[in-house]
């Protein structure tokens, strides 16, 4: 493929990104790998080109663009490489029209970028969460440890215990010792969140809202695979996919629950007032994680940041019906607003008299009401939002 093809390529596949953060359709990476998938006579060279115009677009802009094309313009107003590419070749855009606009750049829609200030995050701070992230990588200590394991590549060791970095991009999921699994993706900040749970051998542990069981599969390890691990949520699509995850990870000892909307306590009775723990790694706005899915920020309105608010507040209740006397909540999101962190932790600690908010004793981060934030600026990490309750004894 020609540069110029590859930019009008690259616009056709904006376009159906921009369509679909609109209409809560299939992310960006997904839109990517299908037109790859589809287009079979590009070859890697080109895929790589295309996807990386495709991110470096949804990155520059900052409020939705009004499609492809737009996207597009905003990175050639400032790189002349690409606005040389705009030349009405064969398969390439056509030449920039004297009324055509870019679409407007920044970090986000005012309203938001106005919600993330209000929160701490503004400058360099804002601006770091649409950078690329690197690679994160959990060593499974059920079968390997990171002292000792032989990878295709030397990562960065991290302050998490098993913790390894790798170059954007890295390809760890075609490693043997990915397939074998000996390790697992996850972000430095994520690690440190299931840390915060402080699961031991032995203990009764609910992973409230798994998902596909990233973090129950590093509980498991914590554990040492013994002991009380439920993995419960109500996406039953999601939550499929962690039992094969368990199989390869050595992780025997973890029970998956599905649960109905609304009804999440009955499908947990048996368990109601016995868990030593209940992480609640709550639905939210995934403001953090723009790094990594910087198109995830066209999706958002304020209606729903409400509606994440109130089911993280519901899932914090059901939480504290799961504990035990003198148990513990670990709150966990992957935002940065206050709004779906301090201010949901202050809420519950009002609501219930006599639970108390624990000190974390993490090696990144900085306190952020009654728990610990972790910024991509300032810890290297995905956002994270952290908090421990204690149930009153």
């Amino acid at each position: 493929m020609t540069p110029a093809a590859r930019v009008q390529s690259a616009i056709e596949i904006l376009d159906e990104v921009i369509a679909a953060a609109r209409s809560q359709g299939a992310p960006a990476d997904r839109i990517v790998a299908e037109w790859a998938r589809t287009h079979r006579f590009a070859g890697s060279k080109d895929r790589r080109a295309i996807r990386e115009l495709v991110y470096a677009a949804i990155r520059a802009c900052g409020p939705t663009p009004a499609n492809g094309r737009a996207a597009m313009l905003r990175l050639a107003k400032d790189d002349p490489a690409i606005r040389e590419l705009f030349d009405g070749s064969s398969y390439g855009p056509v030449p920039i029209g004297a009324d055509e606009r870019p679409a407007k750049p920044g970090i986000a829609r005012k309203w938001l970028y106005e919600k993330l200030r209000a929160s701490g995050i503004e400058g360099e701070e804002a601006a770091a969460l649409l950078d690329r992230a690197p690679l994160d990588l959990r060593v499974n200590t059920l079968k390997a440890d990171r002292a000792s394991i032989e990878l295709p590549q030397v990562g960065e060791s991290l302050a998490a215990p098993q913790g390894l970095r790798f170059a954007s991009g890295t390809m760890a999921e075609q490693w043997p010792a990915w397939r074998d699994g000996l390790v697992e993706v996850q972000d430095h900040g994520s690690q440190w969140a299931c840390a915060a749970v402080g699961a031991e051998p032995g203990e009764t542990v609910i992973d409230l809202c798994a998902g596909a069981g990233g973090k129950t599969l590093a509980l498991a390890a914590a554990m040492d695979n013994r002991g009380t691990l439920i993995a419960a949520d109500t996406d039953k699509r999601r939550l499929g996919n962690l039992p094969p995850r368990a199989e390869r990870a050595g992780a025997g000892m973890i029970e998956t629950v599905l649960l109905d909307p609304g009804r999440e306590l009955e499908g947990l009775a048996v368990w109601r007032g016995t868990a030593d723990a209940v992480l609640v790694d709550a639905p939210c706005s995934g403001s953090g994680t723009w790094r990594r899915k910087p198109e995830a920020r066209w999706r958002l309105d304020e209606a729903q940041l409400g509606r994440f608010a109130e089911l993280q507040d519901r899932l914090l209740g059901i939480a504290a019906g799961l504990v035990r006397p003198g148990g513990r909540i670990v709150f966990v999101t992957c935002s940065l607003l206050d709004g779906e962190g301090a201010d949901r932790i202050s809420g519950f600690l009002a609501a219930h008299p006599g639970w108390q908010a624990r000190a974390l004793e993490l090696p990144l981060g900085r306190a952020r009401g009654e728990g610990i934030r972790l910024t991509p600026c300032h810890d290297g990490t995905d956002g994270f939002f952290i908090a421990q309750l204690a149930s009153p004894c």
